[in-house]
C-alpha cells in the first residue's frame, strides 16, 4: 500500500482480490531450570570451602535479536482416538479448537474430510496418504461437530470410510484462532514468524503491532495475477499457501495474503480469525482481528488518525483511490463471511 495509506489501524481485514478464487473453500459435492541466588540443594556447607576458581565472564548481546514467541503447536496426544484400518482422527485437545486427522494407507484415490459444527457450516479439506497428521480447526465455537473422513471410488464419488461426533467446549473462544492449522500453517522457524517478532519488537500497545505487520504486508507483496488467472481456468483446483515460499517470493493471491498475515499475527498471540466469504458476489478472503477495547471487530475498518472509515487494505493498496473505494465498502454490508479458519 502506498505510504499514504499507512495510518494506524484498530483492525483491519485483509484482502482481497476482485478475482473469483473457487479453491478457496474447497467445497465438493458429498453427502519449565532456574538456580537461584542461595539455593543449596544439597545442603553443602560452601562456607569451609577455600577451593577458587575462574569464570568466565557472562557474554552480552552486541544486537537486539527479537525474542521469538511459543507456537501453540496442535498436536495429536493420543487420549481420545478414533480409528480403523484406514484413517485416525484425534480429538484430545478439542477444547483448544482443533482435531488432529490422519490417513493410514497408500492409496492413490482423492481423500477429503468434512467438519460440521453448530452452524451447520461445511468445511471440507483435502488430505494425502503420507502418515502426517492434519490439524483442522473447530471455528463454530462450543457446541457439537460432526468429523467425517471420505475417500473417492472408481466412479468419481467419495464414500465415508470414518465419523466421528462430538461436543466441544473450548478453553476460551480464542482458541481455534491463536494456532497454525492446516489452512495457516506456520511454527517457529518460518520467516513469516521470524519476520513479525522483528516488526514488532520494542512495541507494547495492540494498535501498533498491528500497524506494523499490515504495513509490511501491503508495501512488500504484489497480487499473483497468473495464480489466479490458473485457478480461474481450472488449471489449478486445489491450492494452500506455503507461507515461507509466499513470503520470499513476495506475491500471491488474496489468500495467500490472509493466511500471512494470520500467521504473523497469531504467532505474536493476537487472535485473528482467516474469513472465506464474498464482497457482492465475488469470493473474497481478508481477516479479522480481536481488540480488548472493542472485541472482535469484523468488518473492514481504517483509522486515519481522526476518522474511523471502512476501507479494504488490498484494494487500496492496489488502486490508490480511497474514496471510490471506501464509497464500494461503505458500511462493511457489501461482505458476507461464510467460513472461518
Amino acid at each position: 500500500m502506498k505510504k499514504a495509506y499507512k495510518t494506524i489501524l484498530l483492525s483491519l481485514t485483509m484482502l482481497i482480490c476482485t478475482f473469483s478464487l473457487a479453491s478457496c473453500t474447497q467445497s465438493l459435492s458429498i453427502p519449565d531450570n532456574t538456580t537461584d541466588v542461595g539455593y543449596n540443594p544439597s545442603g553443602y556447607d560452601s562456607s569451609h570451602d577455600d577451593s577458587t576458581i575462574d569464570l568466565p565472564a557472562e557474554p552480552l548481546p552486541l544486537t537486539q535479536t527479537p525474542a521469538l514467541p511459543i507456537i501453540l503447536t496442535p498436536i495429536a496426544s493420543g487420549a481420545r482416538v478414533e480409528q480403523n484400518e484406514k484413517a485416525k482422527i484425534d480429538y484430545s485437545n478439542a477444547a483448544d479448537g482443533y482435531v488432529m486427522v490422519m490417513w493410514l494407507v497408500e492409496t492413490t484415490r482423492d481423500l477429503k474430510v468434512q467438519v460440521t459444527g453448530p452452524s451447520e457450516a461445511v468445511y471440507t479439506y483435502t488430505i494425502y496418504p503420507n502418515n502426517e497428521f492434519n490439524a483442522l480447526p473447530l471455528s463454530d465455537g462450543n457446541g457439537s461437530y460432526a468429523v467425517r473422513v471420505y475417500e473417492q471410488n472408481d466412479e468419481g464419488r467419495y464414500f465415508l470410510v470414518l465419523s466421528l461426533s462430538l461436543d466441544v467446549t473450548l478453553v476460551d473462544e480464542f482458541a481455534p484462532f491463536l494456532r497454525p492449522n492446516k489452512f495457516v500453517n506456520f511454527n517457529e522457524s518460518n520467516h513469516v514468524v521470524r519476520k513479525a517478532a522483528e516488526l514488532v519488537a520494542g512495541k507494547n500497545s495492540f494498535i501498533d503491532k498491528i500497524e506494523a505487520v499490515y504495513s509490511f504486508v501491503i508495501d512488500n507483496f504484489d497480487y499473483d495475477v497468473s495464480l489466479a488467472e490458473s485457478i480461474l481456468a481450472g488449471t489449478t483446483t486445489t491450492y494452500i499457501p506455503d507461507l515461507d515460499a509466499v513470503y520470499d517470493s513476495r506475491i500471491g493471491i488474496c489468500f495467500d495474503y490472509a493466511a500471512v498475515m494470520t500467521a504473523m499475527l497469531r504467532s505474536q498471540g493476537i487472535p485473528t480469525k482467516m474469513v472465506f466469504g464474498y464482497a457482492d458476489d465475488v469470493r473474497h478472503a481478508w481477516i479479522n482481528v480481536f481488540s480488548e477495547e472493542t472485541g472482535w471487530v469484523d468488518q473492514v475498518i481504517f483509522f486515519d488518525g481522526e476518522n474511523w472509515i471502512f476501507m479494504d487494505p488490498t484494494f487500496a493498496s492496489a488502486a490508490g483511490n480511497a474514496s471510490a473505494l471506501q464509497q464500494f465498502i461503505g458500511d462493511g454490508s457489501r461482505y458476507t463471511a461464510t467460513h472461518l479458519y
